[in-house]
C-alpha cells in the first residue's frame, strides 16, 4: 500500500453548552446581514427557533426563516428554498436541525449562484468543477441531532423524486464556514431518534475504519468517535437530559464526519436506496444493517477490527465486537431485521442494483457486486448472521 495522501480537515467548530448565543456574532464573521434560518416544520414551532431568531434580529440581521425540509430530502425542498432566498435577498444560510435540514440548507447556499441545474453537480468524478465557487454563499451549521455530521461535510445528500435515487451533491467549498455545536439544542431528543442517529454516528466511524487506503488522521478520529459512542450512547438513549452524554455523542457525530473523508462502505450504500425507495430512517437503516456488513467483510477486516476492539475495551477478537455491536442494537431499541424496521422485499433487486451505483460502495473492503448486495439485502431481511 502506498503511503501516500491528499488529506482535509473540516470547518472551524465552535464547541460548547449554550453556544447558540454566539450565533449573530458568528453570522456577521463571516458577512451575513440578511441570514435565511433554514429548518424543519417540527424543528421551526420549538423555542430554540424563535430563540435564534430573536437574537439575529435583535443584532440588526434582517433574519427569515425557511422550513419546509422533509426527512430524506427531495429536490423540491432545495428549488422551494432557493425561491425564498432569492426573493429575499439572502446573504447566506443558517442551516439548523438534523442532517436532512443541514443537507438542504447547504444545498440552497451552494445553488444560490449557480446557473447550472443541480443535478449537474453530483458527487461523480470532477462534475464539482462545474460549479461557480463566487455563487455559493456562506453557511453556519447549527445540529440538533447528533448523527450525520453534516456540520463539517462538503455535500449534502438529496433524493430525486423522478428516479427515487438518493444523490450526493459536492463541492469543497460547501463546507459550513462554522460549525456551531451546541449540545444543549439536543435535550431532550427522544429516545428512539437519539438511538437512530447515535448509530449513524457510529456506522460513519466505523465505515470510513474499515475503508481501504492510507488515511491513519481519519483512522484515529475514527476510533476515538466509536469509544465515546460505546461509552455515552446508551446513556444519552436512557436518560434526555444528561448534558455529559449529549456532548460527547455530539462530539463523535462530528468525528465520524471527518472521519469518512477516507470512505464508507455497502451500510451506506444499500441504506441510501432502501430510504430513498421505502423512505425508512437512514441511521436506523445502517444500525440494522451494520452486523450483516461486518459478517459480509469479515475476511477483509478482521485483524483491523481486532485492534479496534481492544482499544474498546473488549476481547481482541472480531467476534468480540460483533457481539458488543449486538448486544448495543438490543439495549437501544434498533430492529435486527429489515422486516422489522418496516422495509418490503419486494424492490429489493432493484436496491440492489442501485447500491452498487451509490458513491459510498466503492469504499467497502470487499467489492460490493449486484450479487453480493442482494445477498446482504436478503440476509438483513430475514435476520441472517453468518
Amino acid at each position: 500500500m502506498s503511503l501516500i495522501g491528499n488529506w482535509n480537515y473540516p470547518t472551524a467548530v465552535r464547541f460548547g453548552a449554550g453556544r447558540i448565543k454566539e450565533l449573530p456574532d458568528h453570522c456577521k464573521a463571516v458577512g451575513m446581514k440578511r441570514p435565511l434560518i433554514v429548518t424543519d416544520p417540527g424543528l421551526s414551532k420549538l423555542p430554540m427557533i424563535a430563540a435564534a431568531r430573536q437574537t439575529c434580529a435583535e443584532a440588526e440581521l434582517a433574519v427569515a426563516v425557511f422550513d419546509r425540509v422533509q426527512g430524506n430530502p427531495v429536490a423540491a425542498n432545495v428549488e422551494d428554498g432557493l425561491k425564498v432566498y432569492r426573493a429575499g435577498g439572502h446573504d447566506g444560510v443558517v442551516a439548523f436541525g438534523g442532517g436532512s435540514a443541514l443537507d438542504v440548507g447547504k444545498v440552497i447556499a451552494f445553488m444560490a449562484g449557480q446557473t447550472r441545474p443541480m443535478w449537474d453537480f453530483e458527487d461523480i468524478g470532477d462534475w464539482w468543477t462545474r460549479a461557480d465557487p463566487n455563487g455559493i454563499a456562506p453557511i453556519i451549521a447549527v445540529p440538533t441531532t447528533s448523527g450525520t455530521g453534516s456540520e463539517v461535510g462538503r455535500a449534502g445528500v438529496i433524493t430525486d423524486e423522478t428516479t427515487h435515487t438518493k444523490k450526493i451533491i459536492f463541492h469543497p467549498k460547501m463546507m459550513p464556514r462554522i460549525a456551531l455545536l451546541d449540545p444543549e439544542l439536543t435535550l431532550g431528543l427522544p429516545a428512539s431518534l437519539t438511538a437512530a442517529v447515535g448509530m449513524d454516528a457510529l456506522s460513519h466511524c466505523l465505515e470510513a475504519y474499515c475503508a481501504p487506503g492510507f488515511h491513519p488522521l481519519a483512522d484515529g478520529v475514527a476510533v476515538e468517535g466509536m469509544r465515546l459512542v460505546k461509552d455515552f450512547l446508551p446513556r444519552a438513549v436512557k436518560d434526555g437530559a444528561d448534558l455529559e452524554a449529549r456532548a460527547n455523542m455530539m462530539a463523535a457525530a462530528t468525528m465520524g464526519a471527518t472521519a469518512f473523508q477516507k470512505g464508507l462502505g455497502a451500510m451506506h450504500a444499500l441504506a441510501h436506496p432502501i430510504g430513498a425507495v421505502h423512505g425508512a430512517h437512514h441511521g436506523m437503516t445502517n444500525a440494522t444493517l451494520m452486523p450483516y456488513v461486518l459478517a459480509f467483510n469479515r475476511s477483509e477486516i478482521e485483524p483491523r477490527i481486532a485492534r479496534l476492539a481492544a482499544y474498546l475495551g473488549l476481547e481482541a477478537s472480531f467476534d468480540a465486537f460483533q457481539g458488543w455491536i449486538l448486544a448495543l442494537r438490543q439495549e437501544i431499541g434498533v430492529p435486527h431485521t429489515l422486516a422489522a424496521l418496516g422495509v418490503p422485499t419486494s424492490r429489493a433487486d432493484e436496491i440492489a442494483a442501485m447500491a452498487v451505483q451509490d458513491p459510498s460502495a466503492g469504499g467497502n473492503p470487499a467489492p460490493l457486486t449486484r450479487e453480493a448486495a442482494r445477498k446482504l439485502f436478503d440476509d438483513a431481511a430475514a435476520g441472517v448472521l453468518a
